[in-house]
């Protein structure tokens, strides 16, 4: 039996999609916002009509909570959809389009595994993960270090094979990029890996999913309940189960605050 919905439902079921598309306003600092969550939590057929308002605007509803608030996603081709072929050609990265977006994407993962190393992390709701660009660009490092050797061993030729995986495909690229060099006003150049780094990571603060807390090690931010949302889909990849088997994140103790297994050597 299908439920009736008055114009006024629809529309109330666009503005939370509207708030959720506002990634820094939580429902705790908006009346209207939190009422709109309380009543998708309480009202089966009101989250129904919000999940169908969403999917005809090419989103999908990950969650919906007082912590978080709405988190979406876009789905293919859906023009919120933000595409690393845009995103990294925003970059002045010079290597070829495909290696260019798997750099970007090698970034980003190693920043949701540095985030949350464990599964537990990702199913605790109360966990806070702290992440720096100083440890993200060490996780990476350290993989490209380890993937070196892996291809030493089996006597591979000095480029990536064609049909190995996604990380093996990348790894030469980024280690044969500097670390860190300085503009000439003494900004970290956009085109080394802690420039790539902190990019990826002043994004993601923009997008609601962390909140820088220091500037130290090159930027340090915490986790969001937004990010630990979305970190959760991606840990369905297979990409993010191959970075956390390289063993290169690991947890720096009971505080929440993680650090690279090998970024004190940088």
């Amino acid at each position: 039996m299908s439920v009736a919905h008055s114009s006024a439902d629809a529309e109330a079921a666009a503005r939370l999609i509207s708030f959720g598309m506002r990634p820094k306003l939580l429902p705790g600092r908006d009346v209207v916002y939190g009422e709109l969550v309380r009543r998708y939590g309480e009202d089966s057929a009101f989250k129904q009509l919000t999940h169908a308002v969403a999917a005809g605007l090419g989103l999908l509803v990950l969650e919906v909570s007082a912590q978080a608030g709405a988190v979406l996603a876009a789905t293919d081709e859906s023009i919120f959809e933000i595409k690393m072929d845009s995103y990294a050609r925003q970059s002045k990265i010079r290597e070829r389009r495909d290696t260019e977006k798997v750099l970007h994407g090698l970034i980003h993962l190693a920043t949701a595994a540095l985030g949350y190393p464990r599964p537990d992390d990702l199913a605790n709701d109360t966990y806070i993960g702290r992440v720096s660009v100083e440890q993200v660009d060490g996780v990476v490092r350290e993989a490209c270090r380890i993937l070196d050797e892996r291809a030493a061993g089996a006597e591979t030729n000095s480029d990536p094979l064609a049909d190995a995986p996604e990380l093996e495909q990348a790894w030469r690229a980024y280690a044969r990029r500097p670390a860190a060099a300085a503009t000439k006003d003494g900004r970290l150049a956009s085109d080394t890996t802690r420039g790539m780094v902190a990019r990826a990571l002043r994004f993601l603060a923009e997008q609601g999913f962390l909140v820088q807390v220091s500037a130290e090690q090159g930027g340090t931010y915490r986790t969001t309940p937004r990010y630990q949302v979305q970190v959760r889909e991606l840990a369905a990849d297979a990409a993010f189960d191959e970075l956390l088997a390289l063993g290169v994140v690991s947890v720096g103790g009971g505080s929440g605050t993680l650090r690279a297994a090998a970024s004190d050597t940088l």
